[in-house]
């Protein structure tokens, strides 16, 4: 099948990439670099450099590389600075899915793999969360990715598109080649490590008298290995299935302390810690039940294990510790 991967050269977008390739698809790459990484992507992969809001040039794209279906990753994912710019997160994310959308439709492309979030639910009235549980959205990059559910639903409706859509928290770890690396970076075990290179000085936990074992966050953390695959097989299973929405998760969360002391035991470090006031809105424990997607297409974590993750992660870090910015040099040298 030829894909097209948007946002394919980010953190998840390119392990996806690598994992349609084993799977035996042509991938093509759309990814406007600003948050991506060129050196993230595949000799074998051909590269466009692009807007998603860019229409004419998607669906031109989309008709010359004769493509048949579409991973949607290309996103602003910053809960926190969603709030204080909106309309970044629903020009991006909701505006230029339309974009995609309508040039998908204009070049008869009708499937869609849609890269969601968990944040669509807000503040959870069960633990694990089930697909079925009210959608209330306490941010607006977690507004901005239900508005785009919505318009799939209707999309479905009207124009016949097949489309799943994956809905996960937190994305964690990395393959021998390909790890994470945002600007800025937010997310808690490349903050924890980056400590343990000693590019940070301390951790920040932030609340300990959260009602949960140890008194800190519980989060649900997946193999981004994982979550490729799930996306691979949600394409696959776009041949039967016209309608899918799916959570992806461990099932059972890890705390921030525990995040930490599995970065201990991993990088054999002290890494320091400073405890700090609760943020506000953040919930005691976020865990998603990923019951349907396991039961409906057969998807199972490879790697569920914390110090597996954690530790896949800390080799990445180690083997790249200016994470892309080094292959870059090295390929400006060389040219």
């Amino acid at each position: 099948m030829n894909v097209l991967v948007t946002g394919g050269a980010g953190y998840i977008g390119s392990v996806t990439v690598a994992e349609l390739l084993g799977a035996g698809h042509k991938v093509v790459v759309y990814d406007n670099l600003s948050k991506g990484h060129r050196e993230a992507i595949s000799g074998e992969v051909e590269l466009i450099v692009g807007d998603i809001a860019d229409t004419e040039k998607l669906q031109s794209t989309l008709k010359t590389r004769r493509i048949d279906a579409v991973l949607h990753f290309a996103a602003l994912i910053e809960a926190g600075e969603s709030m204080s710019v909106p309309e970044r997160y629903f020009r991006n994310n909701t505006f230029g899915t339309l974009a995609l959308l309508e040039a998908m439709l204009a070049a008869g492309v009708s499937r869609l793999v849609f890269s969601s979030t968990a944040a669509v639910y807000g503040q959870p009235e069960n633990t694990p969360i089930l697909e079925s549980d009210a959608l209330r959205p306490t941010n607006a990059y977690g507004e901005s990715k239900l508005m785009v559910e919505r318009m799939l639903r209707w999309f479905q409706e009207s124009h016949g598109f097949r489309y799943a859509s994956l809905r996960y928290f937190n994305a964690a770890g990395a393959t021998t080649d390909l790890g994470e690396a945002h600007d800025p970076e937010s997310h808690l075990i490349p903050l924890i490590l980056a400590v343990a290179q000693g590019t940070r000085p301390f951790i920040s936990i932030y609340g300990t008298d959260y009602p949960t074992p140890d008194g800190t966050c519980v989060r649900d953390y997946i193999h981004v290995v994982d979550l490729a695959h799930a996306h691979v097989l949600a394409l696959s299973a776009l041949e039967q299935r016209a309608q899918m929405i799916y959570n992806l998760g461990n099932g059972h969360g890890f705390s921030v302390r525990q995040v930490v002391d599995a970065a201990r035991r991993i990088t054999g470090l002290e890494i320091a810690v400073k405890e700090t006031a609760r943020r506000p809105g953040d919930p005691a424990i976020l865990v998603a039940s990923s019951a349907r997607i396991r039961e409906e297409l057969g998807w199972t974590p490879r790697y569920p294990d914390l110090d597996t993750i954690v530790s896949t992660a800390w080799e990445w870090h180690r083997k790249h510790p200016r994470a892309y910015a080094a292959e870059r040099s090295q390929q400006y040298t060389a040219t």
